[in-house]
């Protein structure tokens, strides 16, 4: 479980308001029901803004109540919806959905989502001074200020259960897979999914691909008739079409690989107990920020201790241990 600070109420907080934006993660509604019935709970109105920042610049937002919100905590995507909103950048639309929040008399937002989300909630509250709480949201695991973020666990599992099928008619037919997970500039997914499913080699954005190393690893485990060497485990990386490069590459060095991508299946289906915990958890404590009048924060996890962090910081992204690439290189030896 996750320890949760005590906060004193010291602000008159009547309303509040919460989005979901950009990709969607398995955990997302089990926030946004958190936030509403620890809101409703203490008397508090919850406005649901739908679309992300879109619903927030065109108003588009809408009382939440309790019924609302009941029976979701299983299911994935956002009752809310999401969008990814270019026209955030924009200082006048930013100062659009302020207005918007004015008008309806609301006190403080709830912000889930990822580090575009985040960048946006930062210059948003910068500006206008509006109370903004954020929560960590993405399978990319990739926040800098958290240990976790809601829908990585869920994102993992799902990773790890394709690669276990895979695995069967790897072995079966002796062939090499190249399975591709989500994650762009994020090695974390495919480093989780690849030491937990066994896989050969773990090939991460924060990392080159090296073909001659990737070639003489298959040869080897060729060589010691090794059934796991049959997966390679890739992330997607910014640049669309690496997974299919490097097929490509390995096909002309004499290998037959075969091309797995999981896509958007990471992002779906019921969200694992330990992303409902976290998430249940980080949506309780943002209504306790927002009432302790200590909005403009991010909500984390640090060593199984829920934080605040400041959103004044630039944004960073998480860094990619290297030491579980190494471990992951040395169990397969």
């Amino acid at each position: 479980m996750y320890h949760l600070p005590e906060l004193i109420p010291s602000q008159d907080i009547r309303r509040i308001a919460v989005l979901t934006s950009g990709g969607d993660a398995p955990g997302m509604n089990a926030a946004i029901r958190a936030v509403a019935r620890a809101a409703l709970h203490q008397g508090i109105d919850v406005l649901g803004i739908q679309r992300g920042y879109s619903g927030l610049v065109e108003a588009d937002i809408r009382p939440l109540t309790s019924p609302l919100v009941g029976n979701i905590l299983q299911r994935g995507g956002t009752l809310l919806k999401s969008d990814r909103c270019e026209a955030f950048h924009k200082p006048a639309v930013r100062w659009q959905g302020y207005e918007h929040l004015r008008e309806m008399e609301v006190d403080g937002l709830v912000v889930i989502g990822g580090d575009g989300s985040l960048a946006g909630a930062r210059q948003f509250t910068a500006e206008t001074g509006f109370p903004v709480v954020v929560l960590p949201a993405t399978i990319d695991n990739d926040i800098e200020g958290s240990d976790e973020t809601i829908g990585f666990d869920t994102a993992a599992n799902t990773g790890l259960d394709a690669i276990d099928r895979i695995r069967d008619t790897a072995n079966s037919h002796q062939r090499l897979f190249l399975v591709e997970v989500m994650g762009r500039d994020s090695g974390f997914l495919a480093t989780e999914v690849g030491i937990a499913g066994g896989a050969e080699m773990i090939l991460v954005p924060e990392q080159a691909i090296d073909l001659d190393r990737v070639s003489e690893t298959l040869q080897q485990g060729d060589a010691n008739s090794r059934p796991s060497s049959r997966i390679i485990v890739v992330a997607e990386g910014r640049k669309p079409g690496r997974t299919q490069r490097l097929a490509q590459a390995l096909t002309e060095r004499g290998f037959n690989p075969q091309v797995c991508i999981l896509g958007h299946i990471q992002r779906g289906g019921n969200p694992s107990a330990r992303d409902r915990v976290l998430a249940s958890c980080l949506g309780a404590m943002a209504v306790k920020v927002l009432q302790a009048g200590q909005g403009g924060c991010l909500l984390g996890v640090d060593n199984r201790r829920l934080v605040q962090r400041p959103l004044a910081d630039p944004g960073k992204r998480l860094p990619l241990d290297p030491a579980l690439l190494a471990l992951a290189q040395l169990i397969q030896q």
